[in-house]
């Protein structure tokens, strides 16, 4: 099929959906911890307590590619269904999640808010290819990334700014602060309302044969035996691109589960008191906890304030290449292995930082490497495979995401930062050398077509 050259805003239409996802894995990413932390939990069970977000990925992406792949509907589409369904159960799971009760409930609401995530998401990535002519990938998997970046600043800021509007930091001990379950309050409408606008703003292409269409949908389900006849025959470039995605995720998953017990810890010097260690009968003592409890809550906020910048700069990059792949070449492979570079060396830095100011600085750098993983593999990849097969490619994609995260979650990141220390922050010196591995392993890509592409125009 011929596919037109979109215009700009075509483009951030089809996009603007993952300003909410964003939303919802910004919240997640940065206040999950926090709030694990908060309800009880040691530091060392975290990673554990995080294997929900991994987990629901592995199963649910590469059956809503599947799905979606055999999907059509002449008013909503081929994605667009996925988007609004996962859409709703996300929000309702980001509303509900700071209000639980229990550390139980929510590990429980993390596996629900994850799986529901992953569905609005997985679509977004196929339809950028299914929209797009291949001059135009890098430029919309790119524009993707910009807005993820906004989504990424303005959603780890929230509980710093509804503190600063003057809600409370200060809550009794096992019960999430009022600043964080209005943040969450907020996602939920913002993500809900985000992808509405896509599913009314954006067209599909049909099925270029839809008899041909039809005759697949009412064929035995084959998705198992598909799904494993397309890893079987993967394409050399997806399995290269696989051990570049592998040490990446191995990071952001060392920092979206470990980096506010290492922050407050190192950095703030406020760790989460622990109730046993004072004497709760005595009011003094009591009140001392509480204390520190604020003091622990309100240096969360500004890991999560600070998180937000490497969304910040990561939109920056974002912003730089969507102006340069629009017109001229680009050398993906060079692009993301120096961005995740610049990551690790931004991971390691914070061991050395000497006040909370100089975050600013390490997420810079983090940011840079984040906005590449959203954007360069993915369009290396969709170079790289049949267009016929895109959805349920991508949620195989997706393996290469999770798997790292699992293995970090049931022992490997405990286990690789105390070989450096006991003390939490080794975790980020970690993640770091994570994607500095990860930087290299580029250099294994060889795939002309996917390294870079020529384009006549991008835009009109």
């Amino acid at each position: 099929m011929n596919k037109r050259k979109l215009s700009f805003w075509e483009i951030w239409n089809m996009s603007f959906g993952f300003l909410g996802i964003q939303f919802g894995f910004a919240l997640q990413g940065g206040f999950m911890s926090r709030i694990f932390q908060t309800l009880g939990a040691e530091k060392d069970a975290i990673p554990l307590l995080w294997i929900a977000a991994p987990l629901t990925g592995l199963l649910v992406q590469p059956v809503i590619g599947y799905l979606s792949d055999r999907t059509w509907s002449s008013r909503w589409g081929r994605r667009r269904p996925y988007f609004l369904i996962g859409a709703v159960l996300s929000s309702l799971a980001l509303f509900f999640v700071p209000h639980s009760p229990a550390l139980w409930v929510a590990a429980g609401f993390l596996w629900i808010l994850d799986a529901s995530i992953n569905i609005s998401m997985e679509p977004f990535r196929a339809l950028v290819a299914d929209k797009l002519p291949e001059s135009q990938r890098s430029y919309g998997f790119v524009t993707q990334t910009l807005i993820i970046g906004i989504g990424t600043w303005v959603a780890s800021n929230l509980p710093w700014l509804v503190s600063q509007m003057g809600v409370s930091d200060a809550a009794p001990n096992g019960v999430v602060p009022m600043s964080v379950k209005i943040a969450f309050a907020i996602g939920a409408v913002v993500f809900l309302a985000s992808i509405l606008y896509t599913v009314f703003t954006t067209s599909e292409y049909p099925p270029e044969d839809m008899e041909e269409f039809e005759r697949e949908k009412k064929k035995k389900n084959q998705f198992i035996p598909d799904i494993l006849n397309n890893i079987g025959s993967m394409p050399l470039t997806m399995k290269k691109l696989g051990l570049v995605q592998f040490f990446s995720w191995f990071a952001f998953f060392t920092m979206w589960s470990l980096a506010n017990p290492a922050l407050t810890e190192h950095v703030f010097k406020t760790p989460v008191p622990i109730e046993a260690s004072f004497d709760m009968t005595s009011p003094e003592s009591v009140e001392s906890f509480n204390i520190a409890n604020t003091a622990f809550q309100k240096s969360s906020n500004d890991v999560g304030r600070y998180m937000g910048i490497y969304g910040l700069s990561s939109m920056a990059f974002a912003l730089i290449l969507t102006f340069y792949t629009s017109r001229k070449r680009i050398n993906r492979k060079l692009v993301h292995l120096v961005s995740l570079l610049l990551g690790g060396i931004g991971f390691i830095s914070m061991y050395f930082i000497p006040s909370p100011d100089w975050l600013i600085f390490s997420f810079t750098l983090i940011g840079f490497a984040w906005g590449s993983i959203l954007s360069m593999p993915y369009a290396m990849l969709s170079s790289s495979v049949d267009p016929k097969k895109m959805g349920v490619i991508m949620g195989i994609f997706n393996m290469f995401i999770v798997i790292p995260q699992i293995i970090a979650a049931v022992g490997g990141v405990n286990f690789a930062y105390k070989l450096i220390g006991e003390e939490t922050i080794n975790a980020m010196i970690v993640a770091g050398i994570s994607l500095i591995i990860a930087g290299f392993c580029n250099i294994l890509i060889t795939n002309k077509d996917a390294i870079t592409y020529n384009p006549k125009e991008a835009i009109e």
